[in-house]
């Protein structure tokens, strides 16, 4: 009988272990989040002011009295608007105390000085307008930067090329303006048809530069991917177009090109929405020539159609798409800029195409104050 009862003790006693456990994760999640109560930032917080004030008082020399700004500054990213304000009643009490018990800022040092007072007010300025955006938004300190990380990851896997069979070798490089990390260039690729015989690539490029097109750019690479092999390669961009138009943007458009390549054949289709032609080595010649369908821009009218110019890839021919600010600067016209491309792109057909796209973007347009993407599809001899 009492083996009996110390087992169900110990059971119940692991069933609490492990409900306390899923409550202090649950709780660690949702504070991360920003779903949890900040009583917990509020209360150290809180008791870091009378640390601070007895600190001041008993050595002057070592805490100032404008150290009450360390708590302040730490309750702007950290707590509500709501909490934050009692944070500040209570560090106003304290600079009362540090001023009545230290005497006149006249008598001498270390003394609660109207510069104190000044500093102190700034930072408890700033930080409640930091925390009143925070509310506003709805995306806590702890939160906003993991999210706009999430969001750049998401922007890269979704330019990611697939892999391909043996024979084909892809590369992509993608440089947003001003060295930001969100650009208004993007890919989307997928292997379609049959037994994935099919590279569907969509390059993008809308209206606008870095962060300024980062956010509609983000939008249309979810909406691009998702109509991605989902509709006949002719429908794509008409279903694109379509999309735009619904956003109704104030700068709401942008241009694209759609490569469908035949894997086994090495034939592919070309179908342009207002973008730069893409350029063909031939293996046999040594010369670029230019690809381009026809088509309007994306978001501009409805009803918009668009024609495919074709092509083949024969063994050791070179495929390349890139955006304008690769070839366009305010100095430089597009035809030279293309000229230039070519010309360094040729060092390349002797040294291999590894880590071309990366090196081309380099050479040509390092110092370019605009995004520029570069795709490149070699078959290999």
């Amino acid at each position: 009988m009492a083996g009996a009862r110390a087992e169900t003790l110990m059971a119940r006693m692991r069933k609490l272990s492990h409900r306390a456990r899923t409550a202090m994760r649950k709780s660690a999640v949702d504070y991360f989040r920003g779903d949890a109560s900040d009583w917990l930032a509020f209360g150290g917080l809180l008791l870091t002011i009378p640390a601070i004030t007895w600190g001041t008082l008993m050595m002057p020399v070592w805490f100032s009295p404008s150290a009450l700004v360390l708590p302040i500054v730490a309750g702007g990213l950290l707590l509500r608007p709501a909490s934050l304000l009692a944070l500040y009643a209570a560090s106003a009490a304290a600079l009362i105390v540090e001023a009545l018990v230290l005497g006149p800022y006249t008598q001498g040092p270390a003394r609660v000085t109207p510069g104190t007072v000044l500093v102190v007010a700034a930072c408890g300025f700033f930080g409640l307008v930091i925390a009143q955006f925070r509310s506003r938004v709805g995306v806590p300190w702890r939160r906003g930067g993991t999210m706009l990380f999430d969001l750049r990851e998401r922007i890269r896997v979704q330019s990611k090329l697939p892999d391909l069979p043996r024979g084909w070798h892809r590369e992509m490089a993608l440089r947003p303006a001003g060295g930001q990390s969100f650009s208004g260039d993007f890919v989307v690729a997928a292997r379609t048809g049959p037994r994935g015989r099919t590279l569907e690539v969509v390059l993008t490029d809308v209206s606008g530069k870095g962060m300024d097109a980062g956010s509609r750019a983000l939008l249309l690479s979810g909406a691009f991917g998702g109509l991605l092999g989902s509709l006949p390669p002719h429908d794509f961009l008409p279903a694109a177009n379509g999309y735009l138009l619904r956003q109704d943007w104030d700068e709401g458009f942008a241009t694209s090109v759609h490569l469908v390549l035949d894997l086994d054949t090495g034939d592919y289709e070309l179908l342009s929405a207002g973008h730069l032609p893409a350029l063909q080595l031939s293996a046999g010649t040594g010369r670029w020539q230019e690809k381009s369908g026809t088509g309007p821009l994306l978001g501009v009218y409805d009803g918009a159609a668009f024609e495919p110019a074709r092509g083949n890839l024969r063994p050791g021919d070179v495929l390349m798409l890139f955006t304008d600010g690769l070839v366009e600067t305010a100095d430089r016209e597009i035809s030279e800029g293309i000229d230039r491309l070519t010309g360094e792109a040729d060092r390349y057909v002797a040294a291999g195409w590894e880590g071309a796209a990366w090196h081309l973007i380099e050479k040509v347009a390092k110092d370019v104050n605009d995004d520029r993407a570069l795709l490149l599809l070699r078959r290999s001899p």
